[in-house]
């Protein structure tokens, strides 16, 4: 299991909980509580060094999983976060804010669904004025039903998919360049599905693979103006998403197993690619994908 920081050298096939897990199915889109095991964030193990310091953050998907581990990261590096999520993960998503509070930085709560065009402005806009600026975009927030057939993926989940992975991306990278400095980052989400894609995840593996291209074209567009453009590309991760519809039910017990550290990874170990590349300290990656994949190889 985790030690009290991250830090302290440990087997990482061994740090963190391995297969096999409890059977265990949520209703979308999930919450934190009903882990089982309960997924590590770096909400006691994540220590900050100041590399974020009056940084201005906005962070979509902040209340669980990876958005969440990352807004308590950005945090204890010393920046102020607003944070996107759904209205029905207001409680996970207050957790959040009291942790960002408890850093003494400042937190703005702005839920809503990113599915729709004209939230992704005002998102934006309240995140703008709550923080007094922005500076840092990590576009985390993802849609995830895994569906065994294509007979049966319906052009309703397909559109939806695609509203919330791609289509709000652009919406939000849109409207936040005007708002942005040089110096200022946006870190978006992919994921070892744009590179292995899974049989069972037809219409959220490529939008995954969009958002590597997406990315990489953004990256040197914006590159004259200062600003830099890179993903993170998580593999199997233990978050809500996975028993909410995510995984197929019969898949949770042995999820992660394959990987060569044969377990799946936790949202805390993904927050450390998100800080690298919100810090000055990546000033000459842009364009990039890093993966944090427990092993699985990218191209």
């Amino acid at each position: 299991m985790t030690s009290r920081n991250q830090y302290d050298m440990q087997n990482p096939l061994t740090q963190f909980p391995q297969p096999t897990y409890p059977a265990q199915v949520q209703t979308p889109p999930g919450t934190v509580h009903k882990l089982t095991p309960a997924a590590e964030h770096g909400e006691k193990s994540y220590v900050g060094l100041g590399r974020m310091k009056s940084r201005k953050a906005l962070v979509t998907g902040a209340d669980s999983g990876i958005g969440r581990a990352v807004a308590i990261a950005f945090a204890r590096e010393g920046a102020d976060v607003a944070l996107n999520y759904l209205p029905e993960e207001e409680e996970d998503a207050a957790e959040v804010v009291a942790l960002i509070e408890a850093e003494g930085r400042k937190a703005i709560a702005i839920p809503g669904d990113l599915q729709d065009e004209q939230f992704c402005s005002d998102l934006v806009e309240k995140a703008v004025k709550g923080l007094g600026g922005l500076d840092v975009l990590a576009n985390i927030a993802g849609k995830q039903l895994a569906v065994e057939k294509i007979e049966d993926l319906t052009t309703e989940q397909f559109d939806a998919t695609f509203r919330t992975n791609i289509h709000a991306l652009f919406w939000v990278c849109k409207a936040a360049l005007p708002h942005l400095p040089a110096g200022a980052t946006i870190i978006n989400t992919a994921s070892i599905q744009a590179y292995q894609p899974s049989p069972n995840l037809l219409d959220y593996a490529p939008t995954k693979a969009a958002i590597v291209n997406f990315t990489k074209a953004l990256a040197q567009q914006v590159a004259e103006r200062g600003i830099r453009v890179n993903a993170v590309a998580p593999g199997p991760v233990w978050t809500p998403l996975q028993p909410a519809g995510g995984q197929p039910p019969e898949a949770i017990p042995e999820f992660g197993s394959k990987t060569p550290l044969k377990r799946a990874g936790q949202p805390v170990e993904m927050a450390p690619a998100y800080v690298l590349l919100a810090t000055q300290e990546s000033s000459y990656i842009t364009g990039e994908v890093i993966g944090a994949t427990g092993g699985m190889l990218l191209p």
